[in-house]
């Protein structure tokens, strides 16, 4: 049985120009306050995959990106922001 909360309001992580369904991150928090309290992420692809972590972690990951700690990851990366399927 999953304890993850039926009413979460998941704020979808997309570009501004972003359009069609995705795949894109999606991320929800509860009513509760504190580090320890909950923050749940999953993908619009795959909604019942959730991953569940802390806000004190989460704000760490966000600070990291914000930093450019992750930049290494996407070196060369381009985003595609077209929503038409290659044919």
């Amino acid at each position: 049985m999953s304890d993850i909360p039926t009413d979460l309001d998941w704020i979808r992580a997309a570009p501004e120009n972003a359009t069609g369904p995705g795949p894109w991150i999606e991320i929800a928090f509860t009513e509760d306050e504190g580090p320890e309290a909950p923050v749940y992420i999953r993908e619009t692809s795959d909604p019942d995959n959730v991953v569940t972590t802390n806000r004190r972690k989460w704000d760490a990951f966000v600070l990291g990106v914000q930093a450019g700690e992750f930049d290494h990851f996407v070196e060369g990366v381009e985003l595609d922001l077209d929503p038409t399927p290659e044919k």
